[in-house]
């Protein structure tokens, strides 16, 4: 028996031959298409892990003409109109956080022991991926299964437990840099007339300088000039572990027209708050340090 993402299959009555039970396959677990799937059935609209018996069958979706042996599958019958996408949350979440990492669709799915295919449909389609799909694809970007479903997104970080038996150590700067990523959300700590201030702000690095846009006259504008702390970090709730890198440097605003252009030409968003925030911002590091918290047998 092989499979196709967008097939159905087809459980009948050994008796009477009458259709018991149909889903969309909507999970491959190999990718020559063999058993088990993971199928959305019509009756419940839920999806379960299916090892089919001898009372099952595939019924195999068209494919599409151009292409002898293309696989059409629900990423392409799904799409909006015009051919563009339309991901869920999750499947945001898994590009997102793939992307962040500079890991390929494929090599992801590799990882995740996933048929290419699906991973595609997840990260199009609003996609309900089962548990255990679910587990293996956060195992794979190194992500709690909470975290892709975006649980607990509004409360603080690090409510759960501690680790039995935890381990601090120190990152080495090669390990820091690595965890800095080439851009994001940081938080950046200035000095203002009223008092020290951190601010979260949308960072970039690039060639070891982070860079950050902002507007004159607000808090974060505050740094220019001075040395300035700059902390990123990660936590993983359900695993009670995380990381944390800190970067102390001085300051300063960009005003050569060039750089100004390079940094914009290779920024990855805007800023998030919105508004006229054109004035970049470089933190130079002196001093780059981390700390990772992780089970003491690792």
């Amino acid at each position: 028996m092989r499979a196709q993402l967008g097939d159905q299959l087809v459980v009948e009555s050994p008796v009477t031959g009458a259709t018991r039970r149909d889903g969309e396959i909507v999970g491959l677990h190999h990718e020559d298409g063999t058993p088990p799937y993971d199928v959305r059935w019509s009756d419940t609209d839920e999806v379960t892990l299916v090892f089919p018996g001898p009372d099952a069958h595939i019924r195999h979706i068209e494919q599409r003409p151009g292409g002898a042996g293309q696989q059409v599958g629900a990423v392409s019958d799904r799409t909006t109109p015009g051919g563009t996408s339309n991901p869920g949350d999750i499947g945001r979440r898994v590009a997102a956080e793939r992307e962040r990492q500079g890991l390929t669709r494929a090599e992801t799915a590799r990882r995740a022991r996933m048929a290419l295919d699906y991973l595609a449909y997840l990260e199009e389609q609003p996609a309900d991926p089962s548990l255990a799909s679910l587990i293996r694809l956060a195992d794979a970007l190194g992500m709690s299964a909470a975290a892709l479903h975006g649980g607990g997104i509004d409360l603080p970080p690090g409510q759960g437990q501690a680790l039995l038996h935890p381990q601090l150590r120190d990152l080495d700067p090669n390990e820091c840099r690595a965890r800095l990523s080439t851009h994001g959300i940081g938080r950046v700590a200035v000095s203002t007339p009223d008092g020290p201030t951190v601010i979260p702000v949308n960072y970039e690095v690039i060639d070891d300088m982070i860079a950050f846009r902002t507007a004159p006259a607000t808090a974060p504008a505050a740094a220019v000039g001075a040395d300035v702390a700059f902390e990123v970090d990660r936590v993983d709730e359900a695993m009670s572990q995380g990381w944390s890198v800190l970067v102390i440097g001085p300051a300063r605003v960009v005003t050569e027209p060039d750089e100004v252009r390079r940094l914009t030409d290779r920024a990855h968003t805007k800023p998030w708050a919105g508004g006229e925030r054109e004035m970049w911002v470089s933190v130079q590091p002196k001093r780059l340090t981390g700390r990772r918290i992780s089970p003491r047998d690792r």
